[in-house]
């Protein structure tokens, strides 16, 4: 690299930390004179940087925000701190940015020195993760390498265990990573089976690159999250819920997290009506029990069934003390103002229900 081109991109680093810097104290970091940083900001400007002067004593130059994104120059410390982010953003599928750390993420190893990347393996061997809840974690050193394949067309070997525990080894075309919940999925074409499958990720293990490149295949769906998404409801039963919530629906849709767990309707200035994404029976009753107010089931008749049971389990497990409490403080009909009964809690009348919405057909697994 020639004396200048070092230069400039020297000079580059320094005014991408945010501050703004006097030439004086620039030529001195540099060994070079004032007017050399002068000339150098013009190349700088030349090549689409937009560098900003300001006059006077307490003057200098900035790197403001331009119509592109400049490339990026990290010292070791800011680069192994942006790696190790990274790795725990895209292991625990934080939502909205799952699949853009693990762009970023592919990018950044593969530029990253030898030195560096032996930096990053050693923290993240050093530290453990606590997960939320039961949920799996994934290694992203597995998803660096799956989504360098999908990048390069390249086909991948790798163990898998499925769902009932038999074990196998694959060798596939990857298409896309989907990130879905707090889980990944790898849609791929299986050349052994010669069809397409999808692949849990935390259930594989040694995937390795082949170095055999393929044209890309025709996935037969929209997209790669629609296609998981179809291919999950046909594995198991789904449902969509329809109930009436007794409480305002602007305080509903906050609880519910957004349209992705469903659809929010006001009733009147108490109630409202909640139309959900189709879901399996446990995950429907939690999130609706969870909300923390009354509310009535309608649609589907399956789902009142399973809230019956679970009311009868948790009324058992609270002992018997809890009748005599219920007799003595709450004087309202069990089944009209229980979670699952047809009903409508006292004070509301019929008409608040709202009609029926026919729930989705439970499918069979293929």
């Amino acid at each position: 690299m020639s004396e200048t081109s070092a230069r400039l991109l020297n000079l580059l680093s320094l005014l991408q930390t945010p501050r703004e810097w006097p030439g004086r104290e620039l030529a001195e970091r540099l060994r070079v004179t004032p007017r050399t940083i002068r000339r150098d900001i013009g190349r700088l400007r030349e090549l689409g940087y937009p560098v900003h002067a300001t006059m006077g004593a307490d003057g200098g130059y900035r790197l403001a925000a331009g119509t592109a994104m400049p490339p990026l120059l990290l010292d070791d410390e800011e680069a192994v701190a942006i790696a190790v982010g990274l790795r725990s953003a895209a292991g625990h599928a934080i939502e909205g940015i799952e699949e853009a750390s693990v762009r970023a993420l592919a990018k950044l190893e593969q530029v990253l020195p030898a030195r560096l990347r032996r930096r990053v393996g050693t923290l993240g061997t050093a530290t453990v993760p606590m997960p939320a809840g039961d949920d799996p974690t994934v290694d992203p050193e597995h998803l660096t390498v799956l989504a360098a394949a999908v990048t390069n067309h390249e086909r991948v070997r790798f163990r898998y265990r499925a769902g009932a525990g038999a074990r196998s080894e694959r060798l596939v075309e990857p298409h896309r990573l989907v990130a879905a919940g707090r889980r990944w999925y790898l849609v791929a074409y299986d050349n052994d089976r010669e069809d397409w499958r999808i692949f849990r990720v935390d259930r594989l293990t040694e995937p390795f690159p082949t170095g055999v490149r393929t044209p890309p295949r025709t996935l037969p769906a929209a997209d790669a999250a629609a296609y998981v998404r179809e291919r999950m409801r046909g594995m198991h039963p789904s449902f969509r819920a329809v109930a009436t919530v007794y409480a305002p629906a602007a305080a509903i849709s906050a609880r519910l997290g957004g349209p992705a767990a469903g659809t929010v309707e006001p009733v009147d200035a108490g109630s409202c009506r909640v139309v959900s994404q189709p879901d399996s029976l446990e995950r429907l009753a939690i999130r609706l029990a969870l909300l923390g107010c009354e509310f009535t089931v309608h649609e589907p008749p399956e789902l009142a069934a399973y809230l019956r049971a679970l009311g009868g389990r948790a009324t058992r497990a609270a002992g018997p003390d809890a009748g005599d409490a219920r007799d003595a403080g709450d004087t309202r009909d069990t089944e009209a103002t229980g979670v699952a009964g047809p009903g409508v809690p006292t004070g509301a009348t019929a008409d608040t229900a709202p009609e029926t919405v026919p729930k989705a057909v439970p499918r069979a697994a293929p």
